[in-house]
């Protein structure tokens, strides 16, 4: 099959989990597929020089412009049936980019990654379609967990535009993938059609951790994830301001690394504490923590982080929110803490414990071979592709 693949994120190099997942994807449908690439890029990022994998046969670049809310065609939003962040961030490039590939070849099935990208499928005729990672969860815990009048109104009413908007968007998809249970519960009652909705969990190419060496620095804690998202950079506020001082009571050696883009947001001051910006290879970073921590308060998906972290037998501290849709067992595979003082005693315990240390890195990593590696889950798509161009399924239009 000629697929259009078409996503928010470049995937080269694959820095971060929307990347990771989408680079891997690719890397399995080239093996038997022809993949046309088009990609927004960060322009704070560039186009990085490097040679694009063979698993692509061709690829199309253009920058991404941030959701800006002072925008004219922002404002314009609030009187528009879509999102304000929809309105604003639509690009007409993209739409004459993909128009143009249209005219000139004849794909069998355009894959849109993520709901950002799914404008410019929906209206291509004639062509089996794919929704991937549609995710809905952190709107939904926005709006439950804003505070005051003025902010519940804005983030209830951004969820009922949102509804509206996906409830049209799903019609014009064959199938929508999610990566967790608790996704595809959000967004059943969004479609009339529920067989559409199919779960590929995030995973990792276990064969590309364990090459890593393994060198572990004593009291060395790490987060990654781009600020960006806005749930890492709450996830790290309250990290660094309500947890990471009891830690540092009782370890006052105690450091935390951050990697990943900071997106020109601050964290309070904290000598102990180091950003250390996007990282060619966050793997040797992992691989060199004691304690992964994984303090994510809203969101919706599963943690890429977690998995990474798994992997590398780097054992991982999360909340309850952060662990949301992996099969994981706390104390077995992690531990799970949802107050300060909880998730400071763990991150604690962990440190000044080596052999449960060495218990629960041992029993995620296995987890993680068994359950979570992409060679497993990714031949669910192959079935995927298969179906929805069948020609039972032509037949039904």
């Amino acid at each position: 099959m000629h697929i259009l693949f078409l996503s928010r994120w470049y995937p080269f190099p694959p820095n971060n989990g929307s990347k990771l997942r989408i680079y891997n994807l690719l890397r399995f449908l080239g093996q038997s597929h022809t993949i046309t690439l088009v990609s927004f890029y960060d322009p704070d990022e560039g186009i990085v020089q490097e040679p694009v994998p063979s698993f692509c046969k061709e690829v199309y670049t253009l920058p991404w412009k941030e959701f800006r809310p002072t925008h004219w065609k922002a404002l314009l939003g609030f009187f528009h049936p879509y999102p304000r962040w929809v309105v604003d961030t639509y690009s007409r490039e993209m739409e004459h980019l993909v128009n143009g590939l249209l005219e000139k070849h004849s794909f069998d099935v355009v894959i849109a990654s993520q709901t950002i990208m799914a404008p410019y499928a929906r209206k291509i005729q004639g062509t089996h379609k794919i929704l991937e990672e549609a995710e809905v969860g952190v709107f939904i815990h926005r709006a439950r967990k804003s505070s005051g009048t003025l902010g519940k109104f804005r983030h209830s009413l951004t969820w009922l535009k949102y509804q509206q908007y996906l409830q049209g968007l799903f019609r014009d998809f064959a199938s929508i993938t999610v990566v967790s249970e608790e996704e595809k519960s959000y967004i059943l009652p969004l479609t009339p059609q529920p067989e559409k909705v199919e779960i590929i969990p995030n995973g990792v190419k276990v064969q590309d951790y364990e090459t890593v060496m393994r060198n572990p620095v004593p009291n060395t804690l790490i987060f990654t994830g781009s600020f960006r998202y806005s749930a890492n950079y709450e996830a790290m506020m309250w990290f660094v301001s309500q947890v990471f001082p009891l830690i540092q009571a009782e370890i006052p050696e105690v450091r935390l690394i951050i990697t990943g883009d900071p997106a020109g947001k601050r964290l309070p001051f904290n000598p102990q504490v180091t950003q250390t910006g996007g990282v060619p290879d966050v793997r040797e970073w992992i691989a060199s923590s004691w304690v992964a921590v994984a303090p994510l308060q809203i969101g919706g998906g599963t943690r890429l982080k977690i998995l990474e972290a798994m992997a590398l037998r780097t054992p991982v501290v999360s909340t309850s929110k952060g662990a949301e849709g992996l099969d994981v067992h706390s104390p077995k595979h992690l531990i799970i803490a949802d107050s300060p003082a909880e998730f400071a005693r763990a991150v604690i315990a962990i440190c000044q414990d080596p052999a449960l240390r060495e218990k629960i890195a041992t029993s995620a990593f296995d987890l993680v071979k068994e359950k979570y590696d992409w060679d497993s889950i990714l031949p669910r798509y192959q079935e995927i592709l298969t179906g929805i161009t069948s020609p039972k399924v032509l037949e039904r239009g």
